[in-house]
């Protein structure tokens, strides 16, 4: 969608796929397969379209978003659906995805599309991890 061509791409593809996420689940009932499924989906599409843009635009050019998209899906999975946690998540994901720490940083030099996606999976990761800590202890509090 040409996301990536604009100042900031990879924050706001990552808070558009929060703000769908949000809204196309607000209020419904989701079989407990098909977001894990869609989001498994969009990381095999964002390696293969990797491995096919590195070879244009160059090593994990900032205007591949894919991989930011997959990372905020991985962010929201099995969060309730509330925007305060999606906003917290949002946060944490790109703190994660620009600062590298943790061994983010090093799953960037992997080759082609894995290189693409792998840093923002494990920032995504970090981020649920967190996000999930949080709201398991406010409610055992």
């Amino acid at each position: 969608m040409g996301i990536g061509y604009l100042k900031g791409g990879g924050s706001i593809a990552a808070l558009l796929t929060g703000i769908i996420w949000y809204v196309s689940l607000i209020g419904k009932n989701v079989s407990g397969m098909v977001l894990p499924l869609i989001t498994g989906i969009i990381i095999v599409v964002g390696i293969f379209s990797g491995n096919q843009l590195e070879r244009i635009w160059g090593k994990d050019s900032y205007k591949i978003v894919i991989d930011e998209v997959a990372g905020m899906c991985i962010t929201l999975l099995f969060i309730p659906v509330n925007w305060q946690y999606g906003l917290a998540g949002w946060i944490l994901f790109r703190f994660f995805d620009i600062v590298k720490p943790l061994y983010i940083r090093k799953m960037e030099l992997l080759p082609g599309g894995w290189g693409v996606m792998m840093d923002d999976i494990l920032a995504g990761l970090y981020a649920n991890i967190l996000v999930s800590l949080v709201i398991w202890l406010m409610h055992s509090i």
